[in-house]
């Protein structure tokens, strides 16, 4: 997961500053809630910390929507995007923060949520997500995000040209008909692990979480779901501006169909660790395009001119210039937390999460400020000599 400011599109769009806001903290709720155990987290926040992990998908969304629009921009005005400048914006936005981060890992094991670290390379070659094993190697295990968003920018640039190279009557039917062919392979691939992996274990009585998490929920090939959704969002804002100006007037409308299919997401993957027959098999295969359509439509309501999504939220703005820092952090926080003040947690949970939220916050401020936002600088600097 990582963060593009509106502001580099165009006018900050606030319902992007809300909808990443309320992405971050509900991953940092449902990794709270895994860490700790169901039921140790207050009543009222149980809801949200359970289907906490669909803000990684919402995340995935916002990424593909801001990452295809800043990319395909040049074609507006008739010229070519430039892929090193491209890739060298990526670099001085991904990695600075994340090897800080990393190092952490390695010279402070302390600081690792859990003993034992995949090995470097999986790390350094952004390939985490598709080799480790979580069995033996746990330690910041949720990076694979990352190396899903890292595989999206090194390919979609390289699509994207050779898919212009051409331009024609006949460029928006190879388009459609390569996004199509993406979710229908994604939907072939989830489909093939549950039958010949998760129902034989299933049918052995044996448990089949963490192949699942392995085969489907980890690995890029499965995971391009929310990423295409908001690439076709991209698609249709620089292409067909008519079409993105009837959108923004149905603001209110895409905000309840969003959540229509979210509700059916939700329904979908509710029992996915338990079951791999009736709703939750269904959920295993289309599940994430259903999820990702839903989250579209929150993304293309916050962009409207008329959606409620589109007014400025309080706080919303911070949290949402902090969520790379803060979920690079959060995880190995809960640990330390409970580690340096084991007391806390026993007495009360909400001044357990009072205190966590404060050290969250700082941490994430002190990333941000000493690491994120000079090379964001010294990134933009770079693009001004450049033009």
């Amino acid at each position: 997961m990582t963060r593009t400011s509106p502001d580099t599109i165009g006018a900050r769009a606030y319902g992007l500053d809300t909808l990443r806001a309320v992405a971050i903290l509900a991953v940092v709720l449902f990794h709270i809630n895994d860490y700790h155990g169901e039921g140790t987290l207050p009543g009222w926040l149980v809801p949200v910390a359970s289907q906490g992990w669909m803000g990684v998908d919402l995340f995935f969304v916002l990424s593909g929507y801001l990452i295809s629009t800043q990319f395909l921009r040049p074609y507006r005005t008739g010229l070519r995007p430039r892929l090193w400048g491209f890739y060298r914006n990526r670099l001085y936005r991904v990695i600075p923060a994340y090897a800080v981060v990393l190092a952490l890992y390695y010279a402070w094991p302390d600081w690792r949520e859990s003993p034992n670290l995949p090995p470097f390379w999986q790390f350094a070659t952004f390939t985490q997500n598709l080799f480790a094993n979580f069995h033996a190697a746990h330690a910041f295990s949720h990076v694979w995000s990352l190396c899903v968003e890292e595989h999206f920018y090194l390919l979609m640039p390289l699509i994207v040209l050779t898919m212009m190279r051409k331009r024609s009557a006949t460029s928006v039917g190879r388009t459609v008909t390569l996004l199509a062919i993406l979710v229908l392979g994604g939907i072939a691939i989830r489909w093939y692990f549950l039958v010949h992996t998760l129902r034989p274990l299933a049918d052995t009585e044996q448990g089949f979480g963490v192949l699942y998490m392995k085969r489907i929920y980890y690995p890029t090939y499965s995971r391009l779901d929310g990423l295409l959704a908001g690439v076709s969002l991209g698609l249709v804002k620089t292409f067909r501006p008519v079409w993105w100006r009837a959108f923004g007037r149905r603001g209110h409308a895409l905000l309840v169909i969003g959540l229509c299919f979210v509700g059916v997401a939700m329904i979908l993957f509710w029992n996915r660790f338990d079951s791999v027959t009736g709703a939750s098999a269904v959920g295993i295969v289309i599940g994430p395009p259903v999820l990702s359509l839903g989250l579209g439509c929150l993304v293309a309501s916050a962009l409207s001119s008329n959606g409620w999504l589109r007014h400025k939220v309080p706080g919303a703005q911070l949290m949402a210039t902090l969520a790379y820092s803060m979920y690079l952090t959060h995880k190995e926080l809960i640990h330390l937390i409970d580690r340096w003040f084991p007391s806390i947690a026993e007495g009360s949970m909400v001044r357990w999460l009072c205190v966590y939220a404060v050290a969250c916050l700082l941490a994430a401020t002190l990333l941000y400020l000493l690491v994120e936002r000079p090379f964001l600088l010294l990134r933009d600097r770079r693009t001004t000599r450049t033009f």
